[in-house]
């Protein structure tokens, strides 16, 4: 973990550092921001993820009306209103000027016009580095997710990279690896010639 200037949040250096397995977060106290590389990594397996019957419920039911890239400014924004959040008000630009570029990503959930859940994160190639999630009613991050990973699916992505791993992304499948076995997957994602935007 190393610190660094904030002008190293340019849209450029940020995709480079993503290719070779860093990715930024601030310090909740200072601002500083920080780049992280961990060891082990977690990373959710799109190939084998099992959606829990409850949750298949939740989406069979159409509870939430889900969409992709209508609200990226609102989710980041909501996905730092947290205690110690590390997403700061210079990570939020950086990433809604990636999301302009066409690299960053949100899924929305919606209870009727109400933004209630989301995520969102950054597609390179054939890899997708999910940064966060945020939740105003039960279940309403989780649907988001079940839709990013069939868009996963359906577009041909090869790595889900959840970064750090928690209760939460344990329960929506996520493992850790070693770095090195991360980095074999991320080269080869990164060779994959496919596109976020494919519907």
């Amino acid at each position: 973990m190393r610190s660094a200037h904030s002008s190293t949040l340019l849209p450029d250096v940020l995709l480079i550092a993503y290719r070779n397995g860093f990715f930024p977060m601030a310090d909740p106290d200072t601002g500083s921001i920080l780049w992280h590389k961990p060891d082990p990594r977690a990373i959710i397996p799109l190939e084998s993820i099992q959606i829990p019957r409850s949750l298949r419920q939740v989406i069979h039911k159409g509870t939430f009306r889900v969409t992709s890239d209508e609200a990226f400014l609102e989710v980041i924004t909501n996905c730092s209103r947290r205690t110690d959040s590390w997403i700061s008000p210079e990570i939020i630009e950086a990433y809604h000027q990636l999301h302009i570029m066409g690299f960053a990503h949100s899924f929305e959930s919606w209870s009727e016009d109400i933004l209630v859940g989301g995520l969102y994160g950054v597609a390179i190639n054939g890899a997708f580095f999910g940064e966060s999630m945020f939740s105003a009613q039960s279940n309403a991050s989780k649907a988001a997710f079940v839709h990013l990973v069939a868009h996963l699916n359906i577009c041909g992505f090869r790595l889900l990279d959840t970064q750090y791993i928690n209760e939460f992304t344990k329960q929506l499948g996520a493992i850790e690896i070693p770095d090195a076995d991360y980095q074999i997957l991320l080269a080869d994602a990164l060779t994959a010639a496919v596109n976020f935007n494919e519907k």
